[in-house]
């Protein structure tokens, strides 16, 4: 009976400890509309005040990216989308000037990765994917992929060593998701609207058997896809908290920012 408080002073220590836990977001967008409604300064606040120290912005276009990094340069790690403007999600691999932007955003600036960008199936094999793959290859850049499992092989094919961020992996069945990463020693996982959204403030055991299997290949991700959702930010940064606070201390560190940090080659 003795051994009861113990335990319980122990629980509430590691639920404590899970509260403060710093995050690393792998899925922001910060668009053009974004950067009307929500300021730089503004942004940059709101990422400060829900702990996330660490942060994967990408936009369209990519000024906004920029605009969050001078207000932010410690949080804000840049991604260089190929969209310049909203409605290119689906055409974007069939544009060949799309490559001319992406080639001289990559000359004036500094990324840690080419994404996210939309692409399923054999999208992969369009020139402009093609080359997409061949500059992540020269700059060393990790794709973020917005795809199916489909696109994600064909990815790795054409560039077996690449590094892949398998956005919204957690669209998929958490079985074909360890199925597909099995395969794969270079690709993770950003949970970004993650199916079961941790019922109750609990996993999902078919979830929590995917990150027990791949403890250093899971991360989250808001995924700030409209203005409005910027507003979301902190209520994202506290309900990932609660359902890592159900985790051993480690798996959350991992999940919560350290396999992002690896990902990124940023371990702090």
């Amino acid at each position: 009976m003795r051994l009861l408080p113990v335990i319980l002073l122990a629980l509430f220590a590691a639920q404590a400890q899970a509260r403060d836990l710093p995050l690393f977001d792998a899925h922001i967008h910060y668009s053009h509309d974004a950067v009307i409604k929500v300021p730089p300064e503004q942004a940059a606040k709101i990422l400060r005040e829900a702990g996330v120290r660490s942060a994967l912005v990408s936009s369209s276009d990519d000024d906004g990216t920029q605009k969050l990094l001078a207000a932010a340069p410690e949080i804000v790690v840049p991604a260089l989308r190929p969209y310049r403007r909203r409605g290119e999600i689906g055409s974007w691999m069939h544009d060949p000037t799309v490559i001319g932007y992406v080639e001289d955003r990559l000359e004036r600036f500094k990324y840690k990765a080419l994404g996210e960008f939309h692409a399923y199936g054999d999208d992969i094999e369009t020139p402009v994917l093609q080359r997409m793959i061949a500059l992540a290859k020269q700059h060393d850049l990790l794709l973020h992929a917005h795809s199916d499992a489909d696109a994600v092989e064909r990815i790795f094919k054409s560039w077996p060593e690449a590094r892949v961020l398998w956005a919204h992996s957690g669209f998929d069945n958490p079985d074909k998701v360890r199925a597909t990463l099995r395969k794969h020693k270079n690709l993770w996982s950003d949970l970004a609207f993650r199916s079961d959204q941790a019922s109750g403030g609990k996993v999902d055991p078919q979830w929590l058997a995917a990150f027990e299997e791949f403890p250093g290949r899971f991360m989250i991700g808001t995924d700030t896809f409209a203005p409005e959702r910027w507003y979301y930010i902190k209520d994202h940064a506290e309900y990932s908290r609660a359902w890592l606070s159900s985790l051993p201390t480690g798996l959350a560190e991992n999940i919560g920012y350290r396999n992002a940090e690896k990902m990124l080659g940023l371990m702090k």
